[in-house]
């Protein structure tokens, strides 16, 4: 039988700018900004935590996929989110494509992350997907299923 051990591992990512309220999709984009720059043409997911004020303490990637998907599943996001004392928590995910709209896959995961989130009494305060504002037909460059009406 194999025993493991859980710990945690932090380290400071100073590329980030001022940390501050994460409290618009815009924000988020700006703050995720290198994170998916490491593998720029696969889909990976990050989940940021927040404090009750919604500042960052975290960001983490949770999985890293092929260049049109990736698995996911709540409990890989809230391992993270428990270890971390999160009170919230922002997911967020790359289309290597740049067209940041939504798929019938991302739709499904946030749902379930929504459903998962009450469950846990974790605050799911938005899945961001960020693309390229050139292939974005908002010209934005993001998608948020907060500011779609979605959370």
């Amino acid at each position: 039988m194999r025993v493991y051990e859980a710990s945690i591992k932090y380290q400071l990512v100073s590329s980030l700018p001022a940390i501050r309220v994460l409290n618009s999709a815009a924000l988020v984009a700006e703050y995720m900004r290198g994170a998916f720059d490491e593998s720029p043409v696969q889909e990976s997911v990050w989940v940021i935590a927040v404090n009750r004020r919604n500042k960052p303490i975290a960001r983490s990637m949770v999985t890293l996929g092929t260049s049109t998907s990736t698995l996911v599943a709540p409990s890989d996001v809230f391992r993270y989110l428990i270890l971390q004392a999160a009170t919230g928590f922002i997911l967020s995910h790359n289309h290597p494509s740049g067209d940041p709209s939504p798929s019938a896959a991302d739709i499904q995961l946030t749902r379930a992350m929504r459903e998962a989130a009450n469950m846990m009494q974790i605050t799911f305060l938005d899945h961001v997907i960020i693309g390229d504002a050139s292939d974005d037909p908002l010209q934005r460059g993001y998608y948020s299923f907060r500011e779609a009406g979605l959370i």
